[in-house]
């Protein structure tokens, strides 16, 4: 299995780097559209290679999903914290009983009985 996962990390990094030399090119990078821009009376405006800006546009795609996802799942996290904390409870109430249960007993009994 980790043969497969360095396979698909250097497929992966192969096609990054062929993305990269075959967009080489510097282009300009306009952060507002010319309408916009006139109107507003600025032109934010630079020029960066190409690849830079794609591979840049994929990482924020990842960024904003992982951010997202993580959002979108806090409900759940709070459940399972909620469940593990009443576990927790129900563990330490359940020993407590025992312990009370086993108090004037023999200690062999009492173990057998713990462990049943």
């Amino acid at each position: 299995m980790r043969y497969i996962r360095y396979a698909c990390i250097a497929i992966f990094a192969v096609a990054l780097i062929s993305v990269a030399l075959a967009n080489r090119e510097m282009v300009p990078l306009k952060v507002l559209p010319d309408e916009l821009s006139g109107l507003f009376a600025v032109n934010p405006s630079i020029q960066m290679p190409l690849f830079i800006i794609i591979l840049g546009s994929i990482l924020a795609g990842l960024l904003v999903g992982f951010i997202w996802e993580w959002i979108r799942e806090h409900a759940q996290r709070a459940e399972a914290a909620a469940q593990a904390r009443e576990m927790r409870r129900l563990q330490r109430e359940n020993a407590k009983l025992k312990a009370e249960k086993h108090e004037g007993k023999d200690e062999v009994i009492a173990l057998l009985d713990q462990a049943s």
